[in-house]
């Protein structure tokens, strides 16, 4: 059974995709862009955008009643791969142990121009 996850605190979907769906025991959470939700403008610089995408995966677990200690798997998807030290400082601040498993890639572009997505997987059960 899957059920759709939405919340206003996370940018909406600009594509025909959810922010997120339970299936069973897991949250499959899109790729999360460095936007605000509130202004849909995306933040400056890969450290700014790099925390709004994790706050914006917060804001979707918390609507599935769920938080970062629930993550198992994240993919992180950088449009420049000497990112990834600044990446790393910021995205370990939401994990206080057992770091989920992780994969993270230089990819050509990225939506918006934005320099970081990040999507999660997370178990709820």
């Amino acid at each position: 059974m899957k059920k759709i996850i939405s919340t206003q605190n996370a940018p909406q979907a600009i594509g025909p995709y959810s922010q997120a769906v339970s299936a069973g025991d897991f949250l499959f959470i899109s790729g999360q862009l460095g936007i605000n939700p509130h202004t849909g403008a995306l933040e400056e610089g890969i450290e700014a955008q790099t925390k709004r995408a994790m706050d914006n995966i917060g804001a979707i677990l918390s609507q599935a009643g769920a938080g970062f200690e629930k993550i198992v798997k994240t993919t992180i998807l950088l449009a420049d791969i000497n990112d990834f030290s600044k990446v790393n400082e910021v995205y370990a601040q939401y994990f206080s142990k057992d770091f989920p498993a992780r994969a993270t890639y230089a990819v050509a572009g990225l939506p918006r121009g934005a320099r970081i997505e990040i999507e999660a997987v997370a178990y709820l059960g």
